[in-house]
């Protein structure tokens, strides 16, 4: 019986993951682990940023900003460079609840060892050459 349970588990897992469904993220502390919806998200610029802000991977997130990319924090422009260096790896989402402008918008529950728990925006502006070059981050209410 045990099994067959087993084998069942991993097959329904391997469908899953298979079909893009489901992603399995490991937080940074690497004690946790985070199951995610990311088929909600469309764009694959943006897809890949959430991924490296989960995976605390801190080159493959800057890879995908312009240079001279800005930030705004619930309205007020911040240093972009200094608040993610200092906020990735202590910041992901938990849950991905919705997204919206064909994949540029993602809300969900997010964490931070700062702040706790709670629901927040990530609004990304994609230029032509299709990097990040303007991302507006803050408290959503829905």
């Amino acid at each position: 019986m045990k099994t067959s349970i087993s084998s069942a588990f991993f097959s329904l897992f391997l469908s899953l993951t298979a079909c893009g469904q489901t992603t399995h993220i490991y937080l940074p502390d690497q004690t946790k682990t985070n199951t995610m919806l990311t088929d909600k998200i469309k764009n694959t610029t943006v897809k890949e940023a959430i991924y490296a802000l989960q995976m605390a991977n801190k080159q493959a997130w800057f890879s995908l900003f312009t240079d001279g990319a800005e930030l705004y924090d619930d309205g007020n422009k911040m240093n972009f460079k200094s608040f993610f260096e200092s906020a990735i790896g202590h910041e992901h989402f938990n849950t991905i609840d919705m997204v919206e402008n064909n994949g540029l918008a993602v809300y969900g529950t997010f964490h931070s060892d700062k702040w706790g728990y709670f629901k927040t925006y990530f609004k990304f502006h994609i230029n032509a050459d299709g990097k990040i070059s303007r991302l507006d981050i803050g408290q959503a209410n829905y």
